[in-house]
């Protein structure tokens, strides 16, 4: 170390590093005790993460300045260039941490927020903002501490400077070539934020269910960049409320009130005399694409467990994703709205990781979320564990069972996991079991090839059938087999007879489905959101196959309604089990609505029609859902194109409004 350390640019580097950490985390102190909130404890965790951000933008700035003097241009460390380079770019990030720093305390005592990218909206009103600042901050004094500040970090950047120029560099060519790697690793571990798979990320302080926790260990740096890319999402109200009317009819909005957007709702409940507490059990299946399976007749017979299944259960054959992908699907599921975002997901939005779900109001259950790899990706963790209270997670690194690729131990395996700890359970529960394998790169662990006896079609059978290769299509067979696995073992538990299971599709995949439906489904792509959905509890559910059209977003709801849990809905997912969901049948009363983010594409699938929307163009169009000949013009009629159409506005607009409008309330046992 004594040797790496005789580089006087690495000298330097490490000392200026040093300073500027220890000027960052008397920063967070100093929020701290502004901003601290009574009966927070634990905070050292908070104080360590937020160190580790602290040192990614920190080792951000070194690593600019490493970067060129890598090819010699600090060899001559005393060199007039050399010098003034150094001190200049030190001495203007410490300038940027103090006028940010400022700025994020002012944001934090207004908004309580950290620093995010939408202060940049104020400056379309420079004047008006400006106002506001004279009048409610002290700027004199602002301004007389920042030249304060600016002065000290002047005079120790130059100490700083001097103090690495001691002794003279002593080091051959050699040593300065290891030590400068040896920075470069160090600062590319420390800007990574972890030793693992996935990097560290702004949702991984919201890990500890504290809103507060998590803002202390953000700093405003993390803060702005994260929310950068989502500067301009937000909502228009008065569009909320231009289509208000029509959706609150629709949702059974109970105290429908157009002033204050109030979309709160009772679930009723499906049978009073039912208080055993049910158990739920919600697998959330990956790329469970409908029509490559049995359930539609695909002659390639890929999920005959599934199928039988269905076949005793309440089975709903019309169930759609509001949007393509994994993430999207996930939230739509938890918290009950459409991620209608246009850029990236919802859950990679700083400024949309407080949100409530039906999950977190249930009171006396024990909540888990079984997943068999990591919940960084996404960055989905925020989402789960900063608004369900008490949320016991489950990653690869909780399992005794082997990683088998990127997405952790197998479902298999995953299943068999949860089931492990599912069974020792003696208080109610409500688990989440995530899946992963049906997705590339499609692996089917060793152990479980045999049993499985994988198949092999013609590609031209394949391709008819909706899939590409035979490696996905056994992937496809090793899901359904993967679910029966779990289910024959549930059943040896006693939690079994007593437990609502719940298979939902996180999305579907894009392929030829001609064979099954009628052409919009693949030309459409339909296919991309159309998944099964299946409620199985012998014990409480009578069979049952349901043709209306259902979104994930109506899963809470329906949970909360079939287990007797009282709780309000404020979204706009619909009970499913109340009698209000097929008492319209008209042609906009059976309806679901659907998006495509990539091509602004917005529509409502409803009994006869697929309604589309282009927000891009301002163009609509409408096809027949039911088969393949074309509508007649002035199909559908005027007044009930006119209600879809406004429809799928509503939907659209009031997702818009509550993702941003739909904060999570803190509910105690």
């Amino acid at each position: 170390m004594k040797r790496i350390v005789q580089s006087r640019f690495v000298r330097w580097m490490l000392l200026t590093g040093i300073f500027f950490l220890l000027l960052m985390s008397l920063f967070r102190m100093i929020f701290h005790q502004v901003f601290s909130q009574a009966g927070e404890a634990g905070l050292s965790r908070a104080f360590w993460m937020g160190f580790r951000f602290d040192a990614r933008i920190v080792c951000i700035f070194l690593l600019l300045l490493l970067l060129p003097g890598l090819f010699g241009l600090y060899r001559n460390f005393t060199g007039r260039l050399q010098k003034k380079i150094l001190l200049v770019a030190s001495r203007l990030f410490g300038f940027l941490l103090i006028i940010i720093y400022t700025f994020d305390f002012a944001h934090f005592a207004y908004l309580r927020q950290r620093l995010n990218a939408s202060i940049l909206s104020y400056a379309a009103d420079a004047g008006i903002s400006l106002s506001m600042v004279w009048q409610s901050y002290p700027v004199i004094k602002i301004l007389l501490g920042w030249v304060i500040c600016f002065v000290l970090i002047f005079y120790t950047t130059r100490f700083i400077y001097k103090l690495s120029n001691r002794p003279p560099d002593k080091s051959g060519r050699a040593n300065r070539i290891v030590s400068s790697v040896l920075c470069f690793l160090l600062f590319a571990v420390a800007i990574f934020g972890r030793v693992g798979q996935f990097p560290l990320r702004w949702s991984d302080a919201y890990r500890m269910n504290s809103d507060y926790k998590a803002s202390l260990a953000l700093n405003p740096f993390q803060s702005f960049f994260s929310s950068l890319k989502f500067r301009s999402a937000g909502f228009d109200a008065a569009k909320t409320r231009q289509y208000y009317s029509l959706l609150a009819a629709k949702l059974g909005i109970e105290r429908p009130d157009s002033n204050s957007l109030n979309f709160t709702r009772t679930i009723q409940m499906a049978d009073s005399a039912n208080a055993s507490q049910p158990n739920i059990v919600l697998v959330i299946c990956e790329s469970f694409s409908a029509y490559k399976s049995s359930m539609w007749g695909n002659p390639l017979n890929t999920t005959p467990y599934f199928n039988e299944l269905c076949k005793k259960g309440v089975f709903f054959k019309n169930c759609f994703s509001p949007a393509y992908g994994t993430a999207r699907g996930v939230w739509a599921i938890v918290t009950g709205i459409p991620d209608v975002t246009e850029l990236k997901t919802a859950s990679r939005n700083p400024s949309l990781v407080d949100q409530h779900t039906i999950m977190n109001d249930i009171k006396g259950y024990e909540k888990f979320y079984f997943l068999g790899g990591s919940a960084s990706w996404a960055n989905i963790r925020g989402v789960l564990t900063n608004n369900i209270q008490g949320l016991h997670m489950y990653e690869q690194e909780d399992y005794s069972s082997p990683k088998i690729d990127v997405w952790g131990i197998s479902d298999k395996n995953l299943f068999l996991e949860a089931n492990k700890v599912l069974k020792l359970q003696t208080k109610p529960f409500f688990a989440v079991i995530q899946t992963a394998d049906n997705h590339r790169p499609y692996t089917i662990p060793e152990e479980d090839r045999k049993q499985l006896q994988l198949k092999s079609f013609s590609k031209d059978s394949l391709e008819k059938n909706g899939f590409w290769s035979n490696e996905e299509l056994n992937a496809y067979t090793y899901m359904d087999y993967t679910y029966k696995v779990f289910m024959e073992a549930a059943a040896r538990e006693n939690y079994f007879n007593n437990t609502i299971f719940v298979f939902v599709g996180d999305h579907g995949i894009r392929g030829n489905a001609s064979n099954m439906f009628p052409k919009v489904w693949t030309d459409q792509g339909l296919t991309t959101q159309h998944v099964p959905l299946l409620f199985y509890a012998p014990s409480m559910l009578q069979p049952k196959v349901e043709e209306r059209k259902v979104s994930q977003v109506d899963i809470m709801p329906s949970i909360a309604s079939l287990a007797n849990m009282p709780v309000k809905n404020t979204t706009l997912g619909r009970n499913v089990f109340s009698a209000s969901f097929s008492a319209d049948s008209s042609i906009a009363g059976d309806h679901t609505f659907v998006l495509d983010p990539d091509q602004s594409l917005i529509g409502l699938v409803t009994s006869k029609y697929y309604y589309q929307y282009n927000l891009r163009s301002k163009t609509e169009a409408v096809f027949p859902l039911l088969n393949n000949i074309p509508l007649v013009a002035g199909e559908p009629e005027p007044a009930i194109l006119n209600e879809i159409r406004n429809l799928t506005m509503g939907y659209f607009e009031a997702s818009r409004y509550l993702l941003f409008n739909n904060k999570k309330k803190v509910v105690t046992d």
